[in-house]
């Protein structure tokens, strides 16, 4: 292992591996974690923020399988470089916007950037997971992960926190053009680092069916505490000629466990949408009082993920998915109920906790239940799961506004999540 470890092209990798994911990190303290900010002090109605979140998953839904089948015989390496440059150029055609459009047009523009930016989305959450398991030996990947997940804990919450004081303390909207930009340069140097990972014409490495464990979800978007599982992903380029889609395996226990999961997605994304008014409109929250909430939830996320192979052990899988899917409706919980930042500021602190076991939980929950010769066929039924409820739940989530108001639709998202929660221990 010592030997393996001091190849050249080995270390060369993982340096580039781990200095994807601290630039990765800045990109997504900066433009992923304020764009839905942004748009909602443009004055976005709920289901334009709903469609930041929903548009993405349609491009999954309607690209991921035959993107997956193409990859199978291309270098993995160079799709993901490529899906990277073509998806991170959209962050950088952000910073002009306000120069070019009325408010009303700049917030249909992101709109369509992030409908665009999500097809090369789709090609690189696909293609990094799968180039980032066969490049990196199965006896480090523990080792990897875990400082790729501490570097850009680190990396997000301190550029979090200084992109706040910057919103804070500069005029709009060039407060919000600096903080894209240094998104873009995040993006740039991160999608430079993966280009620049060697493969040469090496067989791949023994593949494990284990999940990676990494929190990173490149290509896909950040929006509140929304877990979008990547783990399946890299298994649709294994289709080995076969058909993705077997609904057949749907009239096994496999069907009831997938429809808990599909409204556990569905009614964790339903307030992900809502969010960004409440932080804006209800709580009249400062830049700075949202980065520090930020900060609070990815610093408690590390925390308790360095105590999940512990948890795992004691408690099993399925316990720790059910006990984090009903905890999951605190955050909304404490949001609908707030009045100010400080409750805000908890349910951060208890939302990252929640949001660290629930993304391991379901992940290794959904790896205990699929059969390992089969995964692919599973995985894509797992993935068309998941985007459909992330449709669903992204454009409910304005239609409940609507009706009831905003602290009400996050109140009653809270229970929906808890409902969920219940929904997995029946049939999870």
């Amino acid at each position: 292992m010592t030997a393996r470890l001091r190849t050249p092209e080995l270390r060369q990798n993982f340096h580039h591996l781990y200095a994807d994911i601290f630039w990765f990190g800045i990109l997504s303290g900066s433009t992923m974690a304020f764009l839905a900010i942004y748009a909602a002090r443009l004055g976005a109605s709920g289901l334009q923020i709903g469609l930041l979140t929903a548009g993405p998953a349609v491009m999954n839904l309607i690209f991921s399988l035959p993107a997956g089948r193409w990859m199978e015989s291309h270098h993995l390496v160079r799709v993901s470089f490529w899906s990277a440059l073509l998806y991170r150029a959209g962050y950088l055609a952000l910073i002009p916007l306000p120069w070019l459009f009325i408010s009303k047009w700049e917030i249909w523009t992101i709109v369509l950037i992030t409908l665009v930016m999500s097809i090369p989305g789709t090609m690189l959450a696909i293609s990094f997971n799968a180039m980032f398991a066969d490049v990196v030996p199965p006896e480090w990947r523990s080792d990897v992960v875990g400082r790729r997940n501490a570097l850009m804990s680190v990396s997000l919450s301190a550029t979090a926190l200084l992109c706040g004081q910057l919103l804070d303390r500069i005029i709009f909207p060039l407060n919000y053009q600096i903080v894209f930009g240094l998104g873009a340069l995040g993006a740039a140097i991160s999608t430079y680092h993966v280009g620049s990972i060697q493969f040469g014409d090496a067989r791949p490495l023994r593949r494990i069916g284990r999940p990676l464990g990494d929190f990173a979800r490149p290509g896909l978007q950040r929006f509140g505490d929304a877990i979008r599982l990547a783990v399946g992903l890299r298994f649709l380029t294994r289709s080995r000629g076969k058909s993705l889609l077997r609904f057949d395996l749907l009239r096994g226990p496999f069907g009831p466990f997938l429809a808990a999961y599909l409204l556990f997605y569905t009614f964790q994304f339903l307030p992900v949408s809502i969010f960004p008014l409440a932080y804006v409109h209800a709580l009249n929250l400062t830049d700075g009082a949202i980065s520090l909430g930020s900060a609070l939830f990815y610093a408690t996320m590390l925390m308790i993920s360095l105590r999940l192979g512990h948890l795992s052990v004691q408690y099993g899988h399925k316990r720790l998915l059910v006990f984090s899917a009903i905890a999951y409706g605190i955050y909304p919980l404490l949001i609908g109920l707030a009045r100010d930042a400080t409750l805000f500021w908890l349910a951060s602190l208890v939302g990252g906790l929640v949001w660290g076991i629930a993304s391991a939980a379901a992940i290794n929950r959904l790896m205990e239940r699929v059969p390992e010769d089969a995964r692919p066929a599973y995985m894509a039924l797992h993935n068309l799961a998941m985007n459909i409820g992330i449709l669903a739940g992204s454009l409910s989530g304005p239609l409940l506004v609507e009706q009831v108001g905003i602290p009400e639709a996050l109140l009653i998202g809270a229970g929906l999540r808890m409902f969920a929660g219940l929904l997995l221990a029946v049939w999870g």
